[in-house]
């Protein structure tokens, strides 16, 4: 077990050198396992500073506190017993563990993840008089009692892993100290709100949302809500996203955002530097327009409805490439379970330092337009 005491080594050294950022304990033995994960960060309290736990079960998540002697020994507990793999985050590398079946230990080491510290102080911020997701109350989604409405069971579902995806994703990118959001059609807030009450609440960052929508009557009823909840950094505006002109964007978010819409506002990251775009594009009219009487040799193509599946694929896997020329690191995946909504895709970019390889990457969006008969897409006419 030399490479198990080498990763707690790791780990003190980390305290040590004060540039310890947090440790991420996963893979399950077993897939019945109600434990998912387990995430461990510093926090300061009135007795001094210690490891804040976050467990996180299928259903909801725990939290508590431990000294370094007793952390140690639950770690070392969960690796043998629970988990089969650790990740440890610093300044100076990132140690990943893995441990067998056989309880052999590995140790691989990484170039770091994160350049900042997360803050040191607890998710029970006592000199904010925040009530607990009164949001959710607010926009109708709980009663007084926070009892979720059964109704809006789906959409706080919506929330939670909403919420989970954003917080990987801002925990594995280089954010500044204060962090401005902007949130491109951003219609009822639901998703919006719950953003700002968990980055600001939970996990104390210094965070500014702007949410863009068309529709003045909802803008005015979101406001009154972020009024209401005491959210005096979220503010809501009615204009057209393109007409949308502040550069200084760090996460740029456009979720169903109708057609074009969303790549006016893939645009809109692009051209501001974003460090995080965060999409769920829709609708997908522009190209399905263009090849209207275009006669497509595969016959997968002659029904309807395969025609307007294999075009949204199409179309969001040009918007990706388009970002990748930009050097954006890109993902697609299923944003929730399709059985509440066919709009569940989503395209995450991530700004990377490595530059991608321009000359390739137009080589496959050349051939994926020469396939399909595409003249030129919406996002890459407004990049040129």
């Amino acid at each position: 077990m030399n490479n198990f005491e080498a990763f707690f080594n790791k780990i003190t050294e980390s305290l040590e050198r004060d540039d310890f950022v947090k440790l991420t304990l996963g893979k399950p033995l077993s897939k019945r396992n109600e434990l998912q994960n387990v995430y461990l960060r510093l926090i300061k309290l009135k007795d001094g500073s210690c490891f804040s736990f976050t467990y996180r079960y299928k259903t909801n998540d725990q939290v508590k506190n431990y000294t370094f002697s007793e952390a140690k020994t639950i770690i070392t507990d969960l690796l043998l017993n629970t988990f089969r793999f650790a990740v440890l985050f610093s300044l100076k590398e990132d140690i990943q563990c893995f441990i067998s079946k056989k309880k052999q230990v590995t140790l691989k080491i990484n170039q770091a993840s994160f350049k900042n510290k997360l803050p040191e102080y607890h998710d029970k911020i006592k000199n904010k008089k925040v009530v607990k997701s009164t949001y959710l109350f607010h926009l109708g989604i709980s009663d007084k009692e926070a009892n979720i409405i059964p109704k809006f069971a789906d959409k706080y579902r919506q929330i939670n892993k909403y919420l989970e995806i954003i917080n990987d994703l801002i925990n594995t990118s280089d954010l500044p100290n204060k962090i401005n959001i902007v949130d491109m059609g951003s219609g009822k807030g639901y998703l919006t709100f719950a953003l700002y009450d968990f980055l600001t609440n939970k996990k104390g960052f210094d965070v500014t949302i702007t949410g863009i929508e068309l529709r003045q009557n909802l803008v005015n009823y979101c406001n009154e809500i972020a009024e209401k909840c005491n959210f005096n950094n979220l503010l809501f505006q009615c204009k057209p996203i393109e007409k949308y002109t502040a550069k200084n964007i760090n996460i740029l978010i456009a979720l169903h955002a109708c057609d074009t819409a969303t790549d006016d506002a893939l645009y809109k990251g692009i051209t501001s530097n974003a460090v995080l775009i965060v999409t769920a594009p829709c609708c997908h009219k522009q190209i399905r327009q263009q090849l209207k009487g275009f006669q497509q040799e595969s016959p997968i193509l002659k029904y309807g409805i395969f025609k307007e599946r294999q075009y949204e694929m199409v179309t969001d896997t040009l918007r990706a490439l388009l970002l990748e020329k930009e050097n954006y690191q890109t993902k697609i995946f299923e944003f929730i379970s399709n059985e509440h909504t066919r709009k569940n895709i989503m395209l995450v970019g991530k700004k990377s330092n490595k530059k991608n390889d321009v000359k390739l990457i137009n080589s496959k969006i050349d051939k994926l337009k020469k396939e399909f008969g595409i003249e030129q897409h919406y996002l890459e006419k407004l990049i040129n």
